[in-house]
């Protein structure tokens, strides 16, 4: 267990999944990790587990090793002006999670030596399943691996080029939200084959997960599962033809790329 004084500043959605991942994982003491939000009412489940819960921003950074900044990006610079003329000289790490927010931007907020790290995961994270791309500068190996290790604690990380953040934003974030509309098409579909709501949720959500499951643990390609499914003249086959007819696989790199030329034009 990590002796580090951990601080996440905003606990919405993505603070409160990490705080969660960190608390379950025992990645590091309760007592070790502080919470800080205008209104802390929603914070007393943590405070009764022997996490420290704060409204003032100053008192959580200050004694903080890693500070975790989870607000909304129209925040961060009235935080960073809040917050960076009371940070210690210990050589403190920032990790961002705001969506568009890029290291320069923290540099000009911070300071240019300042030891940073920009992290996107996504709604996952509430279940310990997260795709979290991460991207530093100015970090030790030592520090890259204790933040690799913090989000690991709600799912699976990789280390990427800054300048593939919006992509990742599309395809790890975005991308849920597009899983999620095929399993909903799927489901419609099989209520329309016989099944009722719950029944065709079940099937469809688990056969999901389990042909992403095939490809992270047997490390294979998505073509070579779909064979071992595909015999000739099967209905599998005719199923996949008939999609494919129907523009299957280009509408969703149609849709991918359209996130991202939306992102790009707006960031």
């Amino acid at each position: 267990m990590n002796t580090q004084k951990i601080t996440i500043i905003g606990v919405g959605n993505i603070g409160t999944a990490i705080a969660e991942g960190l608390i379950r994982s025992q990645f590091c003491q309760t007592d070790n990790l502080t919470l800080a939000k205008r209104n802390t009412s929603t914070l007393h489940g943590f405070e009764e587990r022997g996490v420290k819960i704060t409204s003032d921003n100053v008192k959580a950074v200050s004694e903080a090793d890693y500070i975790i900044l989870a607000v909304k990006p129209f925040q961060i610079r009235e935080i960073a002006q809040e917050i960076a003329p009371y940070m210690n000289d210990k050589k403190q790490v920032l990790i961002s999670v705001i969506t568009g927010v890029w290291l320069e931007d923290l540099q000009t907020l911070f300071s240019n030596d300042a030891v940073l790290f920009r992290a996107m995961p996504n709604t996952a994270a509430a279940i310990g399943e997260s795709m979290t791309t991460i991207a530093h500068r100015n970090a030790t190996d030592e520090q890259l691996l204790f933040v690799t290790g913090l989000f690991e604690t709600v799912g699976k990380v990789v280390t990427i080029n800054e300048q593939l953040m919006d992509a990742a934003t599309v395809l790890g974030a975005c991308g849920t939200a597009f899983a999620l509309r095929y399993i909903r098409a799927n489901i419609q579909g099989g209520i329309e084959i016989g099944f009722d709501a719950n029944t065709a949720t079940l099937i469809a959500a688990q056969t999901v997960k389990g042909a992403a499951c095939l490809l992270l643990e047997n490390n294979t390609h998505p073509e070579q599962e779909i064979d071992k499914v595909t015999t000739p003249k099967g209905c599998t086959i005719a199923g996949l033809n008939e999609m494919e007819h129907q523009g299957f696989s280009s509408s969703l790199i149609r849709g991918l790329k359209a996130s991202y030329d939306k992102i790009v034009k707006e960031m």
